[in-house]
């Protein structure tokens, strides 16, 4: 017997060859600091550093290709009737396997010199995410779209049984000879509009990863990056010109160096998005939804429509008065490592409700009542943040430092009092004949869809506060995620329970896509 493409099942078959030079290059990568540091360090040996450091470093890069080399020869893939067999590991081997049964989606990702190289990664999602994922590394791009094809009919023949695969092998017959329709371009994005979001993903990640190279090489720099004396001295030898400015002096040097982090900032955002949002295209296809990203780390993921469980919208403080929102689809399959499926990061609302309704969801109807939670919840747990701030004032107090305590009193306390406002006002919900939506967020506000057949449980929970002030949190869970609505009363939360519970009852099961 001969799996697909005429290899024996469970003969296995090696990755591909060229996956040996990204591993050593991963490898060398990685070494590149601790040959630094060898070479630094060879000083100790006499008069030859440089030759006693590249011959450690030459040492290590023949130590690390033979690793690769070893590692390669000893990995192998299976595709068996039953499940997906991955084997490695030198000395102590690791075989790791997962049923199709398990598997939700297999999508692939290339990076950048995987990519150069035309390799490949697959990974086989199972919903689960973390050490449950099984990966393999590397293959040609065609041998993983010929593996990602293979498992997903072999995932689907488990779930349909025997019965079903007749009626499919049948319909596969009847339909020979017709073309199968093309993809469906839903949404993508330009070097523009990329542009145009990475100002609104403005970050200052750069001087935190700044502060990391500085702390690994303070110790081969002329002056302590952490000394306060020392920038008292740069300061203190930089006041002569800044001083022959006068009064405007520090006011330029303070603009000056607003304007370069804001532009650092707005530089940063835009890589980031430009090296995560590439080329990103959104297509529907008869398998589902197939989004494609990526500048460095090209990935290929693609989402049955059936196992869309929620969409959830969003926005920011900023962009929300420019009309521009993002839409994640929350499915059974993770999505590196979150629970949701971005489908258009940055897009108008015309453009995120054609998507929305491809996956079988709609917006919320113009009638909707939209239920408030009860405010005790907010009020109770904002009283119980300001017993710290009223000791503090307090302690103030005593202590006679009246302008701090009465700045704490009139400030902070206000403060939470707003953020106890704003928290509770942001929330609602509202249930529809099939779907339930919740609103969250004031100033970036949220709303979730979720169709009622898919939600998995309804669970109500209570503590001491709840079921001394009546109201509870309601939390549904989903097979990708978890909705909860807080401050729900206790009577509309089991009311709420039973119109749920009694619609997905009312659903045959078995008539929908496995």
């Amino acid at each position: 017997m001969t799996g697909e493409g005429g290899i024996p099942p469970y003969q296995g078959q090696r990755t591909s060859p060229l996956g040996f030079i990204v591993q050593v290059v991963e490898n060398l990568r990685k070494a590149i600091l601790p040959i630094i540091a060898l070479m630094f360090g060879s000083q100790q040996f006499g008069d030859t550093p440089v030759v006693v450091g590249l011959l450690i470093g030459l040492a290590i890069i023949v130590f690390n290709v033979a690793v690769a080399w070893l590692g390669w020869t000893r990995r192998r893939y299976f595709v068996g009737d039953e499940d997906v067999r991955v084997e490695s590991g030198i000395f102590s081997r690791d075989a790791r396997s997962v049923p199709y049964e398990r598997i939700q989606d297999v999508s692939l990702e290339q990076k950048l010199i995987p990519r150069i190289l035309g390799l490949t990664s697959i990974c086989f999602e199972t919903g689960a995410g973390g050490k449950d994922e099984l990966k393999l590394s590397f293959v040609t791009q065609s041998e993983g779209e010929r593996l990602r094809t293979l498992v997903r009919e072999r995932r689907e023949d488990h779930a349909l049984g025997s019965a079903r695969q007749e009626a499919r092998a049948e319909a596969a017959t009847a339909a020979a000879g017709v073309a199968e329709p093309e993809s469906r371009l839903l949404f993508t994005m330009g070097p523009g509009r990329l542009a145009l979001f990475g100002l609104f993903e403005f970050s200052l990640i750069i001087f935190a990863l700044l502060a990391g190279a500085l702390q690994q090489l303070d110790s081969f720099l002329p002056y302590s990056v952490w000394s306060l004396d020392d920038w008292r001295g740069f300061a203190s030898s930089q006041m002569s010109w800044i001083g022959a400015w006068g009064v405007v002096g520090p006011v330029i040097v303070g603009t000056v160096v607003t304007i370069t982090i804001g532009l650092i900032g707005l530089a940063t955002g835009i890589a980031r998005t430009v090296a995560r949002d590439w080329g990103f295209t959104l297509e529907r296809n008869a398998r589902g939804f197939r989004r494609r990203r990526g500048l460095f780390t090209r990935t290929d993921v693609v989402m049955p429509v059936h196992r869309v469980q929620a969409a959830r919208i969003t926005t920011g403080c900023l962009r929300r008065l420019f009309g521009w929102h993002g839409l994640k689809f929350i499915s059974l399959a993770q999505d590196s490592g979150s629970e949701s499926h971005v489908v258009a990061p940055f897009a108008q609302m015309d453009e995120i409700w054609p998507i929305v309704r491809e996956a079988g969801l709609s917006a919320p109807p113009a009638d909707a009542r939209w239920h408030l939670p009860k405010s005790d919840r907010w009020v109770v747990l904002g009283i119980l943040g300001a017993i710290p701030v009223l000791a503090m004032i307090a302690f103030l107090a005593m202590e006679g430092r009246w302008l701090l305590a009465l700045a704490a009193g009139l400030v902070v306390l206000p403060m939470l009092g707003l953020r106890q406002y704003f928290s509770f006002a942001r929330h609602r919900y509202a249930v529809g004949v099939r779907q339930i939506f919740v609103r969250e967020g004031l100033v970036t506000p949220e709303l979730v869809i979720a169709q009622q057949i898919r939600l998995q449980t309804v669970e109500i929970a209570r503590g001491p506060l709840g079921r001394w002030l009546g109201y509870c949190t309601v939390h549904f869970g989903l097979a990708g995620g978890k909705l909860s609505i807080p401050g729900v009363p206790i009577a509309e939360a089991f009311a709420l329970r039973e119109s749920v519970l009694n619609s997905i009852a009312a659903v045959d099961f078995s008539d929908l896509p496995q």
